[in-house]
């Protein structure tokens, strides 16, 4: 599990108004507590191999000015906004599941550093068995994808980055 998973996860910790989870798989173990001023993140790294003791990780908050409570997925979502400000975010329309490609056995729709023009189809989101294409409303270069193939999607939620110029 990577910095960006955990990332996620405590977004989605945090919207979802649990006050406590805890994922353990052979490798990691993460508790998330939230409250209402803080969020605690631990994460252990579990060798598979030998029994010894696990160093546990506190995941500090960085100060945020005029926010003090703000977590560490804030943090980061702050500083991503502020680089990314000069691109176009293209945003799912719908709730769903995201798909890069048709069918697992074609090739993507667009990839990183692909141009793309108006109307072409960027990616399918599946909703109650219906396969939506979502065509691009902009002209560009793609920046980023920020979703991951087969992931689940909600209204509003950034799918790509694109650079208009």
């Amino acid at each position: 599990m990577d910095l960006k998973d955990i990332q996620n996860l405590i977004k989605f910790v945090a919207k979802s108004g649990a006050s406590e989870v805890k994922l353990e798989t052979e490798d990691v173990k993460i508790t998330i507590k939230t409250g209402p001023d803080t969020e605690t993140t631990y994460v252990q790294h579990m060798p598979m191999t030998t029994q010894m003791p696990h160093m546990q990780m506190q995941a500090a908050q960085p100060p945020v000015a005029g926010a003090p409570e703000a977590s560490v997925a804030e943090a980061a979502a702050t500083a991503a906004a502020k680089e990314d400000a000069k691109y176009i975010t293209i945003k799912s329309p719908i709730i769903g599941t995201f798909y890069r490609k048709p069918s697992p056995d074609k090739p993507l729709f667009v990839e990183v550093g692909q141009t793309i023009a108006e109307g072409d189809v960027l990616c399918i989101i599946e909703a109650m068995k219906l396969f939506n294409e979502i065509e691009s409303e902009v002209s560009g270069k793609v920046v980023k994808i920020l979703v991951d193939d087969s992931s689940p999607v909600e209204f509003d939620q950034p799918l790509f980055l694109v650079d208009p110029s």
